[in-house]
């Protein structure tokens, strides 16, 4: 498991992927549903499998805290389509 640090006052989750090379996910919030609206890998971890590395690291957080999801990010919204495994935290607006 990757180091998460939430600031939910930020709407912002960051996975640590290598040291000191951080993903940030930012979303919006609306009652028990987290709006995920852009994610981040830097640029020299891209194209090498992070994207998933950041997703299994934030979806068990989120699932534990209780809240679903929207995908807005393309990102999100692909990983989520293909990862049928979560659906179940995808909010019915979804």
């Amino acid at each position: 498991m990757k180091a998460i640090k939430w600031v939910q006052d930020e709407n912002q989750i960051t996975v640590e992927l290598e040291p000191n090379q951080f993903a940030v996910v930012k979303y919006h919030k609306q009652g028990d549903v987290l709006h995920i609206t852009s994610t981040r890998i830097p640029d020299e971890l891209q194209g090498k499998g992070f994207g998933k590395v950041m997703m299994e690291s934030i979806l068990p957080e989120i699932e534990q805290a209780g809240f679903k999801i929207v995908p807005v990010c393309s990102y999100v919204v692909h990983y989520m389509h293909r990862q049928k495994q979560w659906s179940h935290l995808l909010a019915s607006e979804a």
